[in-house]
């Protein structure tokens, strides 16, 4: 497919009845809710489809019927029919790849910020697995075909190294590895605020905010059952005024997690417009006194890069590891930070 070449549009007819998906409980999942689970795990469908599913007996648990409220159990079975689908599997799209790495069991991809994971209201073309679909020819479908090859997501506007199954036993193999913590991921990120100590740990359970649905939050509660545990060690590589340059270390996997604990710190992501207050930042932004004409932007989304993917290949059996070079427009920030905002 060229360039040029228009694609054939969406067609929503007809109607396809989806495969069963069969689930096994993993042991760090123990004790969630069967509705959860299942939304973790199968992310094309609302909890309110999945909900639906459940009460009409399509969700077996162990061969019986169950409730959305039940608490599944490692070793738990799942079978799963769901509805219909009425929008069309992912249309292959010539969009450029930047492939770090890649075998005949995955691949490590280099995302660009401003690129969505895969396909959902809103976003049905212009997505990574849309690319994915163009340039592999095999992909995993064990997270259901609007997700092919997808292990692990990255915010829309964050930018890195994420994982791509091509078969399904390393597909498995690699949410286990995830659900069990075994994969070790490193970001970089820049704040707008100062980190007062070199290297430490936030741990504050996050939720979703009651009002804006956009937005978690942060809470200390202990009792709250709608809070999961989340913590997030950090080192600073560098200080400016005003700014420090950092890595984190996620030991959880909570949506907008490294956001909003740097944020909870008092070191909001620059340019996270969510937690930050900010969507750009300017050349004038960070040089004092910059003479007219020079100024120029610098940054159009947040400072968040997924700099580092450590995992034992399930395939191969060995370590491995692979970084995703910094952005051009996170180093041109970082080098007007060292130009203009030298520490004291």
């Amino acid at each position: 497919m060229s360039d040029e070449e228009i694609l054939e549009p969406i067609d929503f007819s007809p109607h396809r009845m989806p495969d069963p998906v069969e689930l096994e409980v993993r042991i760090k999942i123990e004790g969630m809710r069967l509705d959860q689970y299942i939304q973790l795990n199968c992310g094309d469908y609302s909890r309110s489809i999945i909900q639906d599913a459940i009460k009409i007996g399509n969700v077996l648990v162990n061969g019986k019927p169950s409730k959305a409220s039940h608490k599944v159990r490692n070793g738990d079975k799942l079978w799963i029919q769901f509805p219909m689908i009425t929008h069309a599997i992912p249309v292959p799209e010539n969009i450029p790849l930047d492939i770090i790495y890649e075998d005949e069991y995955l691949a490590i991809i280099n995302k660009p910020f401003d690129m969505v994971v895969h396909p959902a209201k809103g976003n049905w073309s212009g997505t990574l697995v849309n690319a994915l679909q163009y340039h592999f020819k095999e992909l995993s479908n064990a997270g259901g075909e609007h997700r092919a090859g997808i292990v692990h997501r990255l915010d829309k506007d964050t930018s890195g190294a994420i994982l791509i199954a091509k078969e399904e036993y390393t597909h498995r193999e690699m949410c286990s590895a995830f659900e069990k913590r075994t994969v070790f991921k490193e970001y970089a990120a820049l704040t707008a605020g100062v980190l007062d100590r070199d290297s430490d740990y936030i741990e504050l359970r996050i939720k979703h905010h009651p009002v804006d649905r956009v937005k978690m939050f942060t809470t200390s509660d202990t009792e709250d059952l709608e809070a999961k545990d989340a913590c997030t060690f950090y080192e600073v590589m560098e200080r400016f005024r005003g700014h420090t340059f950092v890595r984190c270390q996620p030991k959880t996997g909570r949506t907008h997690q490294i956001r909003i604990h740097l944020a909870s710190a008092g070191c909001p992501v620059l340019a996270d417009k969510v937690y930050g207050g900010r969507d750009h930042i300017n050349l004038s932004d960070i040089a004092e006194n910059l003479p007219a004409g020079q100024d120029e932007k610098l940054l159009e989304r947040q400072a968040l890069h997924a700099f580092r993917l450590r995992f034992k290949h399930p395939r191969l059996g060995k370590w491995m590891e692979f970084e995703a070079p910094l952005p051009a427009d996170f180093q041109r920030t970082l080098a007007a930070l060292r130009q203009y905002r030298k520490w004291k």
